[in-house]
């Protein structure tokens, strides 16, 4: 029985936070990522980031750019472009359904994390809205209120 667990269980390698604070998420997918064999162990190793990476579509598929995985150190044949574009899997009425959502204004996709399913590479990509500064301004104050009231909470517990 752990063993059909540990195989169901997502193992997660790089989440993107600051994205969560810049874009306020609308909607989040699961996609797969088509990858060589030498990102995959990058991939494992944790050399990723995600910081300036974004989803664009192209011709009905959807595309990761800028997402950074570094060389593997130990690749046998040549090293993969750290920066290339990545395609992401997704249905089809996934992919059409949001074409339809970027098209909107002021609507892009975001990876928020990539980890690891049953041993498959996967990123979670959110249907983002940029945030204004008075809302960053906002959602940094909810985050002071929430970490006061737990340590009063705390001291309560305590006492």
């Amino acid at each position: 029985m752990s063993a059909e667990k540990d195989k169901d269980e997502i193992r997660i390698v790089v989440r993107n936070r600051r994205a969560r604070y810049l874009f306020e998420i609308i909607e989040t997918f699961e996609a797969g990522i088509v990858l060589v064999g030498s990102e995959v162990k990058s991939l494992r190793a944790g050399k990723v980031s995600l910081s300036d990476a974004y989803a664009t579509l192209h011709n009905g598929e959807i595309f990761l750019i800028k997402m950074h995985i570094a060389p593997y150190d130990n690749a046998t044949i040549e090293p993969h472009a750290p920066l290339r574009r990545r395609k992401l899997l997704l249905h089809r009425r996934q992919i059409r359904r949001l074409l339809g959502k970027v098209k909107e204004r002021g609507l892009t996709l975001i990876p928020l994390q990539v980890h690891f399913r049953k041993g498959l590479a996967k990123v979670e990509i959110g249907l983002a809205r940029g945030k204004r500064k008075y809302d960053k301004r906002e959602s940094i104050a909810r985050k002071d209120l929430k970490r006061d009231m737990d340590r009063v909470a705390a001291r309560m517990r305590r006492a």
